[in-house]
């Protein structure tokens, strides 16, 4: 599988379904990582179909969430990346990490990669990440990486999330922040 980004800690590549899919299916299973992003947990079938929309969101868009590999022990983390189905208020950086590995900073490590190469790359003008307002761990990881909060997101077909918010910045925001250091 090819490498994406690269940081240093993580390596983000594109998701590879033999290699990935049993750590994959045992994040999305649990009810406290699903409790923001979908709500309810995901059975083997539903993670497969997941992963499978993942893949294909890359096949269409020629980017998507990877998956994140821990460099010092080759365990996946979870999936970070781009995001901008039919539907969705505009592109995005997402995350999801395993919860074997919250507050070890990889969020922040491969979103922040993520969105400068959403700029750098993919020449995004904006990039937005959908999180709900309970969710104070996603708002913390979005605000140290330089987002603010911009507006409520009444739809985000296909999900059923009542207080969600976009979080973001702009090219212009991102550069001035790299350049203040």
């Amino acid at each position: 599988m090819s490498i994406i980004l690269e940081t240093p800690r993580l390596i983000l590549r594109h998701v590879d379904a033999q290699a990935d899919f049993a750590a994959w299916a045992d994040c999305f299973s649990d009810d406290k990582t699903m409790r923001f992003i979908g709500g309810k947990p995901q059975s083997p079938a539903a993670a497969w179909r997941h992963m499978a929309m993942v893949i294909g969101h890359q096949s269409i868009r020629g980017y998507s969430f990877y998956s994140v590999i821990e460099k010092s022990s080759g365990t996946w983390v979870g999936r970070i990346g781009h995001w901008s189905p039919v539907g969705w208020p505009e592109p995005e950086v997402g995350w999801a990490v395993h919860r074997d590995h919250w507050r070890k900073g990889y969020a922040k490590e491969a979103a922040s990669a993520c969105v400068n190469y959403a700029f750098e790359v993919l020449g995004w003008e904006r990039v937005i990440h959908s999180i709900e307002s309970k969710n104070i761990a996603s708002i913390k990881t979005a605000e140290v990486i330089g987002s603010k909060r911009l507006y409520k997101i009444d739809e985000l077909p296909p999900f059923e999330i009542e207080d969600l918010w976009a979080y973001g910045q702009t090219k212009e925001q991102w550069a001035a922040r790299r350049q203040a250091g």
